[in-house]
C-alpha cells in the first residue's frame, strides 16, 4: 500500500502555484495516467489544494483497474472529490460529464524491442491521445496539457550538451524499439492540430528523467532500481559501462512546472521539463550508495566499451524557465535524500 507523499513537498508546490488554484476553483479535471508516477503526484497536489486553499477542484481519473488503485492508495483514491473511470486510453467510456481541464499523463515505457509491445505502446500514444483529445472537446474542456518526452528528439548528438526545443532530431523510424518516441511525436502533432482547429488551449510538456518519493523501485527507472538495491543492502548493478549521462528533476518541482504550464503555457507550444545538471549513471549509483549509507559492496563500474562519447539525455530548459518562471528548485542531493528517506520509511 502506497503511503501519502511528504506534506512539506505538497505545501511547497501550493506556495509556488497560488494563481493556479484561484483560476481553477470549482473546475472539473479529467486526468489520464492518474495512478502512475506523474499523475498520482499531480492528484495528491490537487487533493492538498482542495483541503488547504478550498479550491474545490473535482477530479475524474481514468484507470485500468479502479479497485486496485483504491487498494494501493486508499488515502488518495477513496477520498472525496475523486471519481475513478474504468478503461484504457484506447478504449474507455467517454460519458463522464462536462469537464473544464484535461491532463493527458498516461504513458507506457515497457520493453519495445518486441513488436507486439511496440505496437501497443505506439497505439497508446497515438490512438489514445486522439481519443482523449476528442473527449476533451466533446465534454467542453478549454485547456489540455499533454505530457510528452525528450524521447521525441531521438539520439542526442554528443556535441550537443543540452537539447533545446528547436532541435530537429527524431527517433530512427526504422528502429522498432523507438515506439515510445514515435508515438509521442505523433501525439504532439495531433494536439497541435486540435489546438489550431478548435477552441482548445494545448500545451506540451517534454519531460526528462525524474526522481522523487513513490518512484517505482521495480521498473524502467534506473534511479528507482538503484534505490531498491541500496535499501535492501545489495550491491547496485550497472547495465553497461555506467557512462550514459542524464539529469534528474525532483517531483515536487515537476508539479510546479506542469501546473504553471497548464495555467500560463502558450497554446501550441512545447516546453522541455527537467534539470540541466548532468550526471552519469555510474555517478548516480555512487551518490545513492553514499546517501543511503549502504553497507553493500560499492558499485563496480565496468570498463568503457568504446572510445565514443557517452550517450546524453539532458534538456535545455531556458524556454520554460523564461516563460513560466520555473527552475530546478531542489538540488539533486536533496532530491535523492528525500526520495531515499521516504522509501526507507514506507518500505
Amino acid at each position: 500500500m502506497r503511503k501519502a507523499l511528504p506534506t512539506e513537498d505538497l505545501d511547497q508546490v501550493l506556495e509556488w502555484t497560488a494563481d493556479v488554484w484561484a483560476r481553477f476553483d470549482r473546475a472539473r479535471l479529467f486526468i489520464t495516467g492518474g495512478t502512475g508516477f506523474v499523475g498520482s503526484w499531480l492528484l495528491e497536489v490537487v487533493q492538498r489544494a482542495n483541503r488547504v486553499t478550498s479550491s474545490r477542484i473535482e477530479m475524474v481519473v481514468l484507470s485500468r483497474d479502479p479497485d486496485r488503485a483504491r487498494a494501493d492508495a486508499p488515502h488518495l483514491f477513496n477520498a472525496s472529490g475523486i471519481t475513478l473511470v474504468k478503461g484504457d486510453v484506447t478504449d474507455f467510456d467517454g460519458d463522464i460529464g462536462a469537464i473544464d481541464v484535461c491532463i493527458h499523463a498516461a504513458t507506457d515505457v515497457a520493453d519495445t524491442s518486441k513488436a507486439a509491445d511496440a505496437l501497443r505502446i505506439f497505439d497508446a500514444g497515438v490512438i489514445g491521445t486522439r481519443r482523449v483529445l476528442d473527449l476533451a472537446l466533446s465534454n467542453g474542456a478549454s485547456r489540455f496539457l499533454l505530457t510528452s518526452s525528450g524521447a521525441v528528439y531521438g539520439k542526442q548528438p554528443s556535441s550537443l550538451l543540452k537539447v533545446p526545443e528547436t532541435f530537429q532530431g527524431a527517433p530512427d523510424q526504422l528502429d522498432v524499439s523507438t515506439a515510445y518516441g514515435q508515438g509521442k511525436r505523433a501525439a504532439e502533432w495531433l494536439a497541435c492540430v486540435y489546438a489550431q482547429q478548435h477552441a482548445l488551449h494545448v500545451s506540451v510538456a517534454r519531460i526528462y528523467a525524474l526522481i522523487g518519493p513513490a518512484i517505482p523501485l521495480d521498473g524502467p527507472f534506473a534511479a528507482g532500481n538503484f534505490i531498491r538495491d541500496a535499501l535492501a543492502g545489495r550491491q547496485i548493478t550497472l547495465k553497461g559501462d555506467g557512462r550514459p549521462v542524464r539529469s534528474y528533476l525532483y517531483m515536487a518541482d515537476l508539479c510546479v512546472w506542469l501546473l504553471r504550464m497548464l495555467n500560463r503555457g502558450e497554446s501550441g507550444q512545447a516546453y522541455n521539463v527537467g534539470s540541466e545538471r548532468a550526471i552519469s549513471i555510474a555517478e548516480l549509483a555512487t551518490q545513492i550508495e553514499f546517501i543511503s549509507e549502504s553497507r553493500a559492496p560499492a558499485v563496480t563500474v565496468p570498463a568503457a566499451t568504446g572510445d565514443e562519447a557517452p550517450p546524453r539525455y539532458v534538456p535545455d530548459t531556458r524556454k520554460a524557465r523564461n516563460a513560466l518562471g520555473v527552475d530546478a528548485f531542489t538540488s539533486l542531493e536533496v532530491a535523492l535524500s528525500k526520495t531515499i528517506n521516504w522509501h526507507r520509511t514506507h518500505r
